[in-house]
């Protein structure tokens, strides 16, 4: 055989040699790692490891933290179809405790959005109180209601969608001529509104009568108080001098409280009237912002945006406004808290 030939087979044998070794190396790996546990995931993984029955998992987003200058995690929940079409104008309805508010989110929202102008109250511009923007929004008269209190059941099967956009405190207020410069408690507060104690001198006041004055039945500050306070039982209109009051408004309540009365209004409606003077709940005042948030004062709430779950995207651009930080700092600019 002449050397290149040997050289050839010479090549040839190696060649079949590293492919044979190679491919051994290849199945004892693969036999191996058949049986070999999988490794765990490092601490950098960003993701879970896929299952491995056939299974797919969704994978573990990242955690990041919250901006403090972010949205209300509420935005998050805006389950909303915004299938129908932009209104010639948006308008709304509702509670008389936002008309601030919705008023100064109206006008940030014009800046942004010139084409589309807002109205907010039913008839001429007058809200109508909670109850009944509700019941607009459900009859499609208003695209959006304001409320300072929550769903009824009939109104939530109707596809109305609740956005908590700020909290509140409700004050309860004397004339600022009446006698009484005291503390009151929660239990007292209800038992005034129930008929149970009708003069001041129960609770250390002077002997007058005490003219218990209610909000009207389309309020949803007194569907919250009567919630919060009197724990979803009954007032007492009954009871001697005992008065409700036919439309929802504040500033001709607190008028008429005179020397002996007693009403409650939100407590941005109250830190600047000369008029009146409001009364610590078990040893708290509403002002205190830090007490309020911290959930030591013991009448509060939250006030809400609604719409229906099928609605325009004009109107969600409203909602979000509200939830933005600049919705947030209108909010805290008027005397509400902030959802942030």
């Amino acid at each position: 055989m002449s050397q290149g030939k040997e050289t050839t087979v010479l090549g040839l044998s190696l060649l079949v040699t590293a492919g044979l070794a190679g491919g051994g190396y290849w199945f004892f790996s693969q036999q191996k790692s058949a049986v070999a546990p999988s490794p765990s995931p490092t601490a950098t993984s960003n993701v879970s490891p896929q299952a491995t029955t056939g299974a797919t998992t969704t994978p573990t987003p990242i955690t990041t933290p919250t901006p403090t200058n972010a949205p209300a995690p509420t935005t998050a929940n805006l389950s909303l179809d915004t299938s129908l079409p932009n209104p010639s104008i948006l308008e709304m309805d509702g509670s008389t405790t936002m008309v601030a508010l919705v008023k100064e989110l109206r006008n940030a929202y014009s800046q942004a959005n010139p084409n589309i102008p807002t109205t907010f109250g039913l008839p001429d511009g007058k809200p109508s109180g909670s109850s009944q923007g509700l019941q607009n929004l459900v009859n499609g008269t208003v695209a959006i209601a304001a409320t300072s209190r929550p769903l009824k059941a009939a109104e939530a099967q109707a596809g109305i969608q609740l956005v908590a956009i700020a909290k509140d405190a409700i004050g309860v207020v004397v004339g600022i001529n009446n006698p009484f410069k005291g503390n009151l408690t929660k239990d007292q507060v209800r038992d005034i509104y129930q008929g149970k104690i009708t003069n001041w001198s129960q609770v250390g006041g002077t002997n007058l009568p005490i003219k218990v004055i209610n909000r009207a039945t389309t309020s949803g500050t007194r569907e919250a108080f009567q919630d919060i306070v009197l724990l979803g039982q009954s007032f007492a209109p009954d009871s001697p001098n005992f008065i409700t009051w036919k439309q929802d408004e504040t500033t001709a309540i607190l008028q008429n409280l005179g020397d002996n009365g007693i009403g409650y209004a939100t407590v941005s409606q109250l830190e600047k009237q000369e008029i009146v003077r409001i009364i610590p709940i078990d040893g708290i005042n509403p002002t205190d912002v830090v007490a309020v948030k911290a959930g030591k004062y013991p009448i509060s709430r939250s006030l809400f945006l609604g719409v229906k779950k099928i609605t325009s995207p004009a109107a969600k651009e409203f909602i979000e406004l509200a939830l933005s930080p600049q919705g947030q700092q209108i909010a805290q600019k008027l005397g509400f808290i902030p959802m942030q």
